[in-house]
């Protein structure tokens, strides 16, 4: 698979504040990459630094393995990254025509990339009777123009209400279902957790994590069950080799493995030692969950 972009340990200091600290991965044709973390973890920056808006302090980064120079590479590249700056008194239309006059651009790509983020029939509309996240997707489509292989996204929902949020992720979705490569920062892990394959965890500048969403909440879940007699249930699954530790919470009984478990074994097993369940979920620990444990323990 095609590397994008790759990353090797970037540093960037601010004085006596390290923003960014050994910084390193990649991008791989395709993909939806989230840079995670808390406000002031180096996301902005680290998108600068790639950007070529923001100097590092040391390190290194590539694009396209390293076969164009960051300036021609750019031009290959769609990012949003401030605040949309468009022309209040112009419409949707001319202002992005205007950007494709600015870049080169045939006019021919206005139409198609306000279908893109369903602003087609708002193309006649003046920017300054545009929403929040109506201008937010106009500068989506903006930065879709030239057709990027990568399309990186500074907190695209920042500000937005539920339905705006909604629109937004369902844009990236589809854009990433085109083909284009996404890479976007946020501190919101529910919009990783929908949007993104791959994410990289930071705090204080520093990786904490870096691989597939699947693999940050891979583990082997818990089960949430319920039965006539709590006490006798606590005491047979004391006894299974699959569980690690109980909790009781709300008349349910929350069982967490340290070894794999499916829930047929676990209810045959129960069976076979006279407990009938009245309730059997499994559930897998979610990003946040995930998150917290990666940034408590460090």
């Amino acid at each position: 698979m095609e590397t994008i972009l790759t990353i090797e340990n970037l540093n960037k200091h601010y004085g006596r504040v390290h923003a960014v600290k050994n910084v390193c991965f990649e991008i791989k044709k395709g993909n939806v990459y989230g840079i995670l973390g808390p406000n002031g973890s180096g996301k902005s920056t680290t998108l600068g630094i790639i950007l070529n808006v923001v100097n590092r302090t040391s390190g290194d980064y590539k694009w396209f393995d390293g076969k164009m120079d960051t300036h021609h590479a750019l031009k290959k590249v769609g990012a949003i990254i401030e605040r949309p700056n468009f022309y209040p008194y112009m419409t949707a239309e001319e202002n992005l025509r205007l950007v494709c006059k600015i870049k080169g651009i045939h006019y021919d790509k206005v139409n198609e990339k306000l279908e893109v983020v369903g602003l087609l029939d708002r193309k006649d509309s003046k920017f300054r009777t545009f929403s929040l996240g109506m201008k937010q997707r106009l500068a989506i489509a903006s930065a879709l123009l030239n057709d990027p292989e990568i399309l990186i996204l500074d907190e695209p929902t920042n500000g937005l209400d539920p339905q705006g949020i909604r629109q937004i992720r369902d844009i990236i979705k589809h854009i990433a279902s085109l083909g284009t490569t996404i890479l976007l920062a946020s501190h919101l892990l529910d919009e990783v957790e929908k949007v993104c394959t791959h994410v990289v965890v930071l705090r204080k500048g520093q990786i904490l994590y870096s691989g597939t969403v699947d693999g940050i909440i891979a583990n082997e879940g818990f089960f949430e069950l319920q039965a006539n007699d709590t006490i006798r249930l606590k005491e047979i699954l004391q006894n299974h080799p699959a569980v690690d530790k109980m909790e009781d919470e709300d008349g349910k009984l929350f069982v967490y493995l340290k070894s794999p478990l499916e829930a047929s074994e676990l209810n045959r097993y129960l069976f076979q030692n006279d407990i009938i369940l009245n309730h059997l979920i499994k559930r897998k620990h979610s990003l946040e969950e995930q998150f917290l444990q990666l940034t408590n323990h460090n």
